[in-house]
């Protein structure tokens, strides 16, 4: 990283911003698949920063399936877990349970239901199964729909920016080659702090600068024409474009189940083959058993000696695909044969888990194809060079970079993994502590003011019904604080580790 500057760091440096902008074009003008955006992108840089040609293609494989490699098991996994608990009425008994007692402590609730259900699922897959809860409670309390959304909203979006197993993280693990379970605990110490702040504290001043009730097509998911709180099944979809339009109605009108105070029936996830659902406490279990193996793997990277006889026994329960692939397997038993699933139903249950991850998984790839040919290009040396001249350090420019790209392209995913593998020339040879706050910094950074080009973004402002410049003042701004708030955080444990 001490050598000078040349004409070739200028031109990958030029190549990589119009690269940038040629995805970003693709997706929002064009209206083009994210996939093919990337893909195009991709080759135009490869192409323009000077890779042989028979060596682009090569490159953007590469990149692809060392992504995939690793976080597509985990993306699958995921998912069936995630459609398990939905079906088997796991998410309901969360929701049924936690939502006792007084008004005053919901907003704190929705978070933490938000941050339990978001564990296993994708943001917009979590967004429309907490939709018609937060609705009907909002309804009920006749308060404003800001003042419970948005700690739902924060509860799943710093779990997407931060945790594993979400894909974003997971991702910036695999390419800068950070510990999973020292990763996973900074995350959680930084989350639940970010969470508060940008959820239920945030909310009371959205609620006041956007004063609506239950409005938009979440309502018309959770309440019928006539004003009664009906059950509904949110439909479940990968495409943020597939939500609902105002006035669309769900199956499964007839009420099936009590709200907890017994004066509303709230909106069901439940599928109808399931004979009875799983208790709370085993709910709780399933879905905490991978973060649990995880965490042992991260007590025992710091605190065990590595020749310990042990230690790789506990290395391998704490991989994450391991993990996953456990509380599936219970899963199978807790949110399928114990609730009347049969061997057929539940085969059927995770081959339908897979199709709407397909899209996902895709773009995930791409933008690993276009992070290697950035990175073989030479961006990641010219960056290394800038960030050295300018002495930042690797956690600073990490979070510059995603908060950069996620501006101009919108997604969290792909800003993460693109800024991982511009900064992994930076990150090279730092701490496992360090390297796993680096990984941190950039899903921080990746969540920055979701504006009009992402589309998580028009599924919060259709859902609640708002403006866009209400949309703005409330979830672009809340996902800048967590940005900002989770960065502030990572620096300050920069500091002490």
């Amino acid at each position: 990283m001490n050598q000078p500057w040349n004409g070739h760091d200028t031109q990958v440096l030029v190549v990589a911003a119009i690269g940038i902008a040629i995805v970003v074009l693709l997706i929002v003008w064009a209206k083009m698949h994210a996939f093919l955006a990337l893909s195009i992108g991709a080759l135009f840089v490869g192409i323009a920063s000077g890779i042989a040609l028979d060596k682009v293609t090569t490159s953007y494989e590469n990149g692809v399936g060392g992504v995939l490699g690793y976080v597509g098991v985990l993306i699958a996994l995921g998912a069936m877990l995630g459609k398990l608990l939905a079906d088997s009425g796991g998410a309901d008994k969360i929701v049924d349970t936690l939502l006792h007692g007084r008004p005053a402590t919901l907003p704190w609730k929705m978070a933490l239901i938000a941050g339990i259900i978001g564990i296993p699922m994708f943001f917009e897959i979590g967004l429309v199964l907490l939709i018609p809860v937060v609705m009907l409670a909002v309804h009920r309390s006749k308060g404003p729909a800001m003042l419970l959304g948005i700690p739902a909203l924060a509860g799943l979006s710093v779990l997407h920016g931060f945790i594993p197993p979400h894909p974003g993280p997971l991702a910036a693990i695999g390419i800068l080659h950070a510990n999973v379970g020292v990763t996973l605990a900074f995350g959680l110490l930084i989350a639940i702090p970010t969470v508060i702040i940008a959820g239920p504290l945030f909310g009371r001043l959205a609620a006041r600068m956007v004063p609506i009730g239950a409005a938009g097509a979440g309502l018309a998911v959770t309440v019928g024409s006539g004003g009664t709180p009906q059950a509904s099944e949110p439909q479940v979809s990968a495409s943020p474009a597939a939500s609902p339009r105002r006035g669309d109605r769900r199956d499964g009108d007839a009420p099936d189940g009590d709200a907890p105070d017994g004066d509303a029936p709230l909106g069901k996830a439940q599928d109808p083959d399931a004979t009875s659902s799983p208790s709370f406490a085993w709910t709780l279990v399933t879905l905490l058993s991978p973060l649990v193996l995880m965490l042992i793997k991260a007590g025992a990277d710091i605190w065990m000696d590595k020749g310990n006889p042990v230690r790789p026994l506990l290395d391998f329960i704490g991989d994450p695909v391991f993990a996953l692939l456990v509380a599936v397997l219970l899963a199978m038993v807790t949110f399928g044969t114990r609730v009347g699933f049969s061997a057929s139903v539940l085969t059927k249950k995770i081959g339908q888990s897979l199709l709407p991850i397909v899209g996902v998984m895709l773009i995930v790839g791409a933008g690993g194809g276009f992070k290697q040919v950035l990175v073989d290009g030479g961006t990641g040396t010219a960056i290394a060079k800038i960030a050295v001249a300018a002495s930042l350090s690797a956690l600073v420019l990490g979070w510059i970079i995603a908060v950069l790209i996620r501006l101009a392209t919108g997604s969290a995913t792909v800003a993460t993994v693109t800024a991982a593998g511009i900064i992994a020339p930076v990150a090279a040879g730092l701490p496992p502590a360090q390297i796993a706050l680096v990984v941190l910094a950039i899903g921080a950074g990746s969540l920055f003011f979701s504006h009009v080009n992402d589309a998580g973004f028009w599924l919060v402002k259709e859902y609640f019904g708002l403006t866009v410049g209400q949309t703005i003042k409330t979830w672009s701004v809340m996902e800048t604080l967590i940005s900002v708030v989770g960065f502030v955080l990572t620096l300050l444990l920069s500091a002490v580790v």
